[in-house]
């Protein structure tokens, strides 16, 4: 059926302003089609589901009450904002989510006025909201900011920054917190929500206000009142750590209630000074199958609406899963191993890992700072860290790294996931820098592995290694080489050739092998198999220089400061004269699609590294899209 018949009120709504003409009778049915219509369209595209389906009710009440696009929504980390998206002109646009040039899966400034800060890594609302209300304070607009947060986002350790910074500031800005998992969601009922609409209202807030002025003068009697108002509201309500930080907290309140939340933001809207709304929330919201499993329908595949069964995902081995049996194969032998993930079980592949040595995992949350560090004391006390990390998210941590692991030369080993091009997340979540910011780091030893066996080879090697290392692979499977259960090693900074050829020298740098070697079939030339980016492998590049009049370096990473790049600075400081072909990512932010089309159109699929190597011939030195010479 046609879905036009199923949404009749939410087709009425072209942006917030149409929001704002609705009754509340409206808006609880305008609720019920929007939640329909989040999960008719996610089934189709897949996408992040269950938070959504938690923010239906909030999202419309914060567009109804908030003068939006004038007034800052800033949404944190992007997974909850379909509904907002549906709400402010994208409704349309929503069967394109995720796809090459379609709507992008988080938040983009470039694709819509209503998306005041793009975001996909967490706990950076709060920062961003304080800046635009610290601006709009300068430029004496009248203009208000809210920033709207997670319960896993606002225990990094950004977020509590931002909420000193801003209590201090006494900063006219609202923070919500959508509060989906924490142990106070037992207070959420009628008493909670009475008590936020009589916290949050006039009589209360003049009341208050009043008292401070006339205690004000007898600070002994000021500080009293002080003092009992916050344990007051401290026996009935988990407030008093925001209120320490300055907030005037306000809730817990039911974040599907549209009513109260209406009517609690109406009534926060005119306070002045930091304000802090708690909002219980369901995850999976009216969807039975996500409200049973909402860790399941975080991130769904396509999936059938009525019943909810995904689509099956592909029955070849990903990488995440060759490292998850590995860490637990490792594990069982070595009782000093520890695994350590900043709020990524699931992506990382430690769930069986959690199960089997509960007493060895650590998750430490949405913290990637405090992950590298704790896992730097672990190694000084003689255990054997291992921090599953994905490459977008070990960028939050890069000081740690150098100053608490690379600079001690502690034995942490990094299992980075996700490097290079992620497909559908887009430029947020790419790994497409890590090659780059690792590499120049002393102490440290970079691998990448070609296929699945050699994944698990490298992590066997990054343990036997007393110092930092680094194993970097890909999203998803690789060409399906099957993995040995032994754990053995391999010789470190040793390359291998794969094939032998003539003229020119393909050297490729990880999963980008594959395509190197049907290339090097098409021209034959020699392709090897790097799997050291540092340190590499010298003696065959010499070798290599001498008897080839063309080296060309595949990697799926940027180009500058790449492993190409470290290919040429050993050519150049051995005097080596060769021609050198560097592919690898371009300058620049790709944008979000289909994994395959986003290699091929960056000239890293085997069509476009033979064509790159046809052209760089000494007389034609096109510049070629994410390629350089020397």
């Amino acid at each position: 059926m046609p879905e036009r018949a199923h949404y009749p009120l939410l087709e009425t709504i072209n942006d917030p302003a149409d929001l704002r003409r609705l009754d509340e009778m409206q808006l609880i049915r305008l609720a019920d089609e929007l939640r329909g219509f989040l999960i008719n369209t996610v089934s189709r595209t897949g996408g992040h589901l269950a938070a959504g389906l938690g923010t239906v009710e909030m999202t419309i009440a914060l567009h109804y009450v908030f003068d939006t696009p004038h007034d800052r929504l800033v949404w944190d980390v992007g997974h909850q904002t379909y509904p907002h998206k549906i709400l402010t002109g994208r409704r349309d646009a929503m069967a394109s989510l995720r796809q090459n040039g379609g709507l992008s899966g988080f938040l983009r400034r470039d694709e819509s006025e209503y998306d005041t800060f793009g975001a996909g890594h967490s706990s950076t609302s709060i920062s961003a909201a304080l800046g635009m209300a610290v601006a709009a304070a300068q430029q004496k607009q009248d203009r208000q900011a809210v920033a709207i947060i997670g319960d896993g986002a606002l225990a990094a350790g950004m977020a509590f920054e931002a909420l000193n910074n801003a209590g201090d500031m006494d900063a006219d800005l609202m923070v919500v917190l959508n509060d989906n998992d924490m142990s106070i969601s037992q207070n959420v009922g009628a008493l909670s929500n009475y008590l936020a609409r009589i916290l949050s209202g006039k009589v209360y807030s003049s009341v208050r206000e009043g008292s401070k002025t006339v205690f004000s003068t007898v600070p002994p009697v000021m500080d009293l009142a002080k003092r009992c108002e916050e344990h007051m509201k401290g026996m009935i309500m988990p407030g008093t750590l925001f209120e320490e930080l300055g907030f005037n907290y306000i809730g817990p309140i039911d974040g599907h209630d549209l009513r109260t939340l209406i009517k609690t933001l109406q009534n926060m809207r005119k306070l002045k000074g930091p304000q802090f709304l708690h909002v219980i929330t369901q995850k999976g919201k009216g969807y039975e199958p996500a409200e049973g499993d909402p860790c399941s329908y975080h991130g769904v595949s396509p999936f059938d609406p009525t019943t909810g069964k995904m689509e099956k995902k592909p029955s070849t081995q990903t990488y995440t899963q060759v490292f998850g049996e590995w860490l637990c194969d490792i594990a069982d032998q070595d009782e000093n191993i520890v695994g350590i993930t900043p709020a990524m079980c699931e992506g990382s592949g430690l769930v069986e890992f959690s199960q089997r040595f509960p007493e060895r995992y650590f998750d430490v949350g949405i913290a990637e700072q405090h992950a590298l560090t704790f896992a730097a004391g672990l190694a000084c006390e003689g255990l054997k860290p291992v921090v599953a990390i994905y490459s977008t998210f070990l960028q939050r941590a890069y000081d740690q790294l150098i100053h608490d692991i690379c600079l001690q030369d502690l034995p942490v080993m990094l299992a980075i996931d996700r490097a290079g091009l992620v497909g559908a997340d887009g430029p947020t979540h790419s790994g497409n820098f890590d090659l780059s910011f690792l590499r120049c780091l002393p102490n440290i030893t970079v691998m990448a592995p070609a296929d699945e066996n050699e994944c698990r080879l490298m992590l066997t090697t990054a343990m036997g290694i007393a110092g930092p290392t680094a194993v970097r692979y890909p999203r998803g499977g690789g060409p399906g080489v099957k993995v040995k259960s032994t754990l053995h090693t391999l010789p470190v900074g040793k390359a291998e050739i794969r094939r032998s050829g003539h003229g020119v020298a393909i050297l490729a740098f990880g999963a980008l092998l594959a395509p190197a070697l049907e290339a090097g079939d098409a021209l034959d030339a020699t392709v090897v198999n790097m799997r050291f980016v540092k340190p590499l492998d010298e003696a065959l590049i010499t070798q290599l220089a001498t008897d080839h009049s063309l080296l060309v370096t595949v990697e799926e990473n940027v180009i500058k400061g790449g492993a190409g790049a470290g290919v040429n600075e050993y050519l150049a400081a051995s005097g080596l004269r060769v021609l050198t072909l560097n592919l690898g990512l371009p300058d620049a932010f790709l944008g979000h699609g289909n994994q395959a089309s986003l290699l091929a159109a960056c000239g890293l699929d085997s069509r476009g590294i033979q064509a790159a190597i046809t052209q760089a011939q000494p007389q034609t030195l096109a510049p070629q899209l994410g390629a350089t010479y020397t």
